[in-house]
C-alpha cells in the first residue's frame, strides 16, 4: 500500500520541481543584486571549468580566459540555479527512500531479535 504512494509523490516531486527551477530562472534575472551574484557566479564557474578542460587537453592554463558577457552570465547562472535545484529535490528524495528502507531494515530485525529473545524464554 505505501508504495503506490511513494510513487506517486516521487512522481509529484518531479512534476513540481522544473516550473519552480524555471521560475527560479526567470526571478534571477529581474533583482539587481541577484543578478550581480548569479553573474559572479557564472564567472567563476566559467573560469573553473575552463581552466579544467586546458587541462585535461594539455593546453596552458595561463593564458586569459575572456569573461561571459552579461546575459550569458546570467542565463548560465540561472541555468546552473534551476538545475542544482531539481538535483537537490532528488538528492532529497533518495535520502528519504534511503532512511525509510533503513528504519524497515531496523524494524524487521528488532522484531527478530524479540522473536529470539521470547523462544530463550520459553
Amino acid at each position: 500500500m505505501i508504495l503506490p504512494v511513494v510513487k506517486l509523490g516521487t512522481l509529484a516531486l518531479k512534476t513540481f520541481c522544473k516550473p519552480i527551477a524555471n521560475r527560479l530562472k526567470k526571478e534571477a534575472s529581474l533583482h539587481p543584486k541577484f543578478r550581480q551574484f548569479i553573474i559572479n557566479i557564472a564567472q567563476a564557474n566559467h573560469r573553473f571549468t575552463t581552466k579544467t578542460q586546458r587541462r585535461i587537453y594539455g593546453h596552458t592554463i595561463d593564458a586569459e580566459i575572456r569573461p561571459l558577457n552579461a546575459e550569458k552570465a546570467v542565463q548560465a547562472a540561472a541555468d546552473l540555479l534551476g538545475e542544482l535545484f531539481v538535483f537537490t529535490c532528488h538528492a532529497e528524495e533518495i535520502e528519504g527512500q534511503t532512511l525509510q528502507c533503513h528504519a524497515k531494515e531496523i524494524e524487521g530485525q528488532t522484531l527478530q531479535t524479540l522473536a529470539t529473545r521470547c523462544r530463550v524464554m520459553i
